[in-house]
This record gives C-alpha cells, sequence and structure tokens, in this order.
C-alpha cells in the first residue's frame, strides 16, 4: 500500500494490525489509523496537538 501524501511504501503487515491500531508513514511521518483489515484501509489519524507547542484555546488568537 502507498501513502496517499507522499506516495511511499507503507511496511504494514495486515496480520500484525486490528481494526483502530495506528500506523505511521517512515517517509512523510503522517499518521494513520486503520479502519478495516480485509481489504486493509487507512484513513488519515485527526491532528493532534504538538506537545512543544503550548495549546490554545478557540477564543486566543495566534
Amino acid at each position: 500500500m502507498l501513502c496517499p501524501e507522499c506516495d511511499s511504501a507503507l511496511d504494514i503487515d495486515t496480520d500484525d494490525v486490528e481494526e483502530g491500531d495506528s500506523v505511521t508513514c517512515d517517509e512523510c511521518g503522517t499518521e494513520y489509523e486503520v479502519v478495516a483489515t480485509d481489504p486493509l484501509e487507512l484513513a488519515k489519524a485527526d491532528e493532534e496537538i504538538d506537545e512543544d507547542e503550548p495549546a490554545m484555546s478557540e477564543d486566543e488568537e495566534e
């Protein structure tokens, strides 16, 4: 399977993953969630907050 973001091969062993697992592209770092295993189907995981940057509420401006 190819990464939708960078077209690099994703090395995923379908016997080792279950629905809900997370996989990350080694090339671009994009994180995907396994939504089906037969056939293998991935969905881009929700953006996570970068722990190095302080979280901002919706009322705060950048």
